[in-house]
């Protein structure tokens, strides 16, 4: 560690740049290198990316794959965590449906915790995670007016199956939808410790605020569009695109550039290659849905972006970055309205942020845990005038 203190040196270039590369902690989840992307207690995330999400949460809260017994159990134990409090449906009934579903989404959050949180870090992140699937199908089903004929809550389905039945949307295969989300979700999990997202739900609960409300906390900072919301605005950048061939697509990609007009989809702060999120995703659509218009769209895309990107001197990293495909996928089983595509993102990472919250307040410093997040802010100096 002491040679990596002498790295950073804080000087008064630091202020005001939102943190930006400045250490405050450690992070026993995941962490990022820049040609393998994210890894998650130390496997890279693409070998983790077919895995079910139920072992892949596992791994994020214990640091260690399970064998087979441990899933089983671990399964088991999330099913028995699942079943929400009543009074989440009264409450979905009364919110304006013009609100975006990352508001209902927090709010409904914060609505577990009222209804029914024990005050305890571990339980509470676990029985939050349980209870996502059915959250954000009842967020689906009451945001659009489809309040009729509800499928009661199957706990012997996945957690990915338990959404997908209480959505129940016709003409959908369940079976490509549940791949499509389980891998959706297990790519977005978690990010490191010092995302926006996760660092403000920490930084609410190192005040010993409860996880659900540290955990809305984090959602609102997701719900943002340089956050979490990208990916909403990805896939309608390619919607407006319109077309797979290339030469149009150049041409579009260079008209947004000299419009000042940001390419969504690519780029990444500490990558400098493709993110093996969307290496993994394209993978997918591949087999998948090769034929979809919109994949076409961004296959082509892929390979004519970084291109154009690559001649400004400036930009480090050309590539594919986690959002590019992710939308495509969503709309190719069904999810069409861009809007919910942050609450995916949200859903994902309550489990890397209930970890991480859970290693802040109970593992950290021996068990005593990380303290309050106070950072110093400097006053800024006016030299006063004498009349």
């Amino acid at each position: 560690m002491a040679g990596e203190d002498s790295l950073f040196d804080l000087t008064s270039a630091h202020l005001n740049t939102g943190l930006r590369g400045i250490p405050v902690g450690t992070c026993r989840t995941s962490y990022v290198t820049p040609l393998e992307g994210v890894h998650y207690c130390g496997y890279p995330i693409s070998e983790l990316a077919s895995l079910a999400p139920e072992d892949v949460i596992y791994l994020l809260h214990n640091k260690e794959l399970p064998n087979l017994d441990q899933s089983l159990e671990f399964r088991n134990d999330l099913r028995s965590r699942g079943t929400l409090p009543s009074g989440i449906e009264e409450i979905f009934a009364t919110l304006p449906k013009e609100g975006h579903p990352m508001d209902w989404l927090s709010i409904g959050i914060h609505a577990l915790g009222m209804l029914g949180g024990v005050d305890d870090w571990r339980e509470d992140a676990l029985n939050l995670t349980a209870q996502m699937p059915r959250l954000m199908g009842l967020i689906f089903r009451y945001r659009e007016g489809r309040v009729d004929d509800i499928p009661e809550d199957d706990l012997k389905l996945s957690l990915v199956g338990r959404f997908t039945n209480t959505l129940a949307l016709d003409g959908v295969e369940h079976a490509v939808m549940n791949r499509i989300l389980s891998t959706y979700l297990v790519l977005h999990m978690d990010h490191g410790g010092g995302n926006l997202s996760t660092f403000a739900g920490k930084a609410v609960a190192s005040g010993k605020a409860t996880i659900y409300s540290s955990m809305a906390g984090a959602m609102n900072a997701l719900s943002g569009p340089l956050h979490g919301r990208a990916n909403q605005s990805c896939f309608e950048f390619v919607k407006r695109i319109g077309t797979s061939d290339p030469a149009e697509i150049e041409r579009f990609v260079r008209g947004e550039l000299e419009a000042r007009r940001p390419i969504f989809g690519f780029g990444h702060a500490g990558l400098r290659a493709e993110d093996p999120r969307a290496t993994a995703q394209f993978a997918l659509g591949e087999e998948i849905c090769p034929d979809d218009e919109y994949f076409k769209t961004i296959r082509v895309l892929r390979e004519v972006a970084p291109r154009v990107l690559a001649e400004n001197p400036k930009i480090s990293n050309p590539n594919a970055n986690v959002d590019i495909a992710s939308g495509t996928l969503l709309n190719f089983v069904g999810l069409s309205d861009p809007e919910y595509y942050t609450t995916f993102f949200g859903w994902a990472r309550v489990a890397g942020i209930g970890a991480q919250i859970i290693d802040e307040r109970c593992v950290m410093r021996s068990g005593k845990g990380v303290p309050l997040y106070r950072p110093k802010y400097i006053a800024e100096q006016q030299e006063l005038r004498h009349l």
